[in-house]
């Protein structure tokens, strides 16, 4: 099969995901003035997400897409559905209380088992597989692997866990690179662009309007708000930026507070029953615990998808095959004579603190972002928050709100090198 490298116009990014999704939509363009109850700028797993849950309440909501639903991260990522929402929230126990760092323990299990029903719900075809394994490289990450599963042991973690060392290690990921790991069979994997694609159509069945190829200019927040395009508009009394990276700088005091960053895949040919079985033999997500960490996983018709690097300084490197086979080999040496049949990348939203930020700016426009890699299920999760508040039904989005996140310094031509450098001198010190 010929390789196919990453297109960023339009149309979805060439990739594995657009090379196999469901359905392509065509949802219209906004040319007129609409009016709506919440309009939802972004059409990723965010917006979609949040449209569904307002639906689902009863809301009149539109959905605003520059380009195709599903077009960026959500569309391109790794398909990890892993628990948990945001990096340690133990460390913001000062600002949201030990019972605000329980509650986002327990969303980040809840996040999954939305994903889950969603697909049961609206029987959406995404390739689902329960079972996930993080993997250790050294002795250390062993100890925090451990750790972790205490923690999760403590909180009554209602899945399946387990321990595993070097000879047991092998019935999940047969590589010599990995001296453990843990076995968690409450996350797992998935096609991502299948499952927002098959959420965007549950939604617009529920009354959702979708606009494809419509970039919002400008908001304007009278008492009720106006989302303008250049060919259109919507009046709605509630709005909410889902935009993530590929927001811009259409909201500049939530703008500063994410770098895009870009990360990046490759998909080997299809491979035969006793090659995939040698390497993943139950069929598992995986991912090590490095900063600069490599996550795989096997596709639906058996293709290893390999992802292991993310790049801060806001070039995409000149070969995305040239950059992650090496690092696929590290891991699979018995994989240097299989093609590369595809090979993308595409941005994602980090924040400096690794904590998803989901909010308000003042009384009618909402937002959510910055899920750091974590997105498939922090995202749906954002979206239920979101809608809670909307619908004034629960107040879980003060939790979040009462976290401070820091503006990248330097401005937006100078935060990409200066994070650059920062991780770089954590990557350092890991290999110490």
């Amino acid at each position: 099969m010929k390789l196919k490298a990453p297109v960023h116009t339009a149309a979805h990014a060439d990739s594995y995901y657009a090379a196999t999704k469901n359905m392509a939509t065509d949802y219209p363009q906004l040319t007129e003035n609409q009016t709506v109850d919440v309009c939802i700028v972004g059409g990723g797993f965010t917006g979609v997400a949040t449209a569904l849950e307002l639906a689902e309440r009863g809301y009149c909501v539109a959905v605003v897409e520059a380009r195709k639903i599903g077009w960026g991260a959500s569309g391109r990522n790794g398909g990890q559905l892993i628990r948990g929402m945001g990096q340690t929230p133990e460390r913001f126990a000062s600002q949201i209380g030990q019972e605000g760092v329980a509650a986002i323990h327990q969303m980040g299990i809840e996040a999954v088992e939305l994903v889950r029903e969603r697909v049961r719900q609206y029987d959406i075809q995404c390739d689902l597989r329960m079972g996930y394994v993080d993997v250790a490289i050294k002795s250390g990450q062993m100890t925090a692997i451990t750790d972790d599963y205490v923690a999760l042991k403590q909180r009554r973690y209602p899945h399946q866990l387990q321990l595993l060392y070097e000879k047991d290690l092998k019935q999940y990921v047969n590589s010599e690179r990995y001296i453990g790991g843990m076995v968690d069979m409450g996350s797992g994997h998935l096609h991502p662009l299948n499952l927002c694609l098959g959420e965007a159509k549950a939604a617009q069945q529920l009354g959702v309007w979708f606009f494809e190829q419509s970039p919002v200019v400008n908001i304007i927040q009278n008492p009720r708000p106006q989302v303008l395009t250049d060919k259109g508009s919507v009046t709605c009394q509630f709005v909410v930026l889902a935009g993530n990276a590929y927001l811009g700088n259409l909201e500049p005091k939530i703008g500063k507070k994410v770098l895009p960053a870009g990360s990046y895949m490759i998909a080997t040919e299809r491979l035969g029953y006793s090659l995939w079985q040698t390497l993943i033999p139950k069929d598992s997500a995986i991912c090590d615990v490095s900063i600069a960490l490599d996550y795989f996983r096997l596709s639906a018709d058996k293709r290893l998808l390999f992802g292991g690097m993310c790049n801060y300084s806001g070039r995409d490197p000149k070969s995305i095959v040239a950059s992650l086979r090496p690092k696929m080999l590290r891991v699979f040496p018995q994989l240097a004579d299989v093609a590369i049949d595809y090979q993308w990348g595409g941005m994602i939203g980090i924040g400096a603190n690794r904590m998803p930020q989901i909010g308000r700016l003042g009384a009618a426009v909402y937002y959510a972002q910055a899920y750091s890699g974590h997105g498939v299920n922090a995202s749906h999760m954002a979206g239920r928050v979101l809608a809670e508040a909307i619908c004034q039904q629960s107040e879980r989005i003060d939790t979040f709100a009462r976290i401070r996140h820091t503006t990248f310094p330097g401005g937006r031509h100078l935060r990409s090198p200066l994070l650059a450098l920062g991780m770089l001198w954590y990557r350092l010190k890991e290999t110490v």
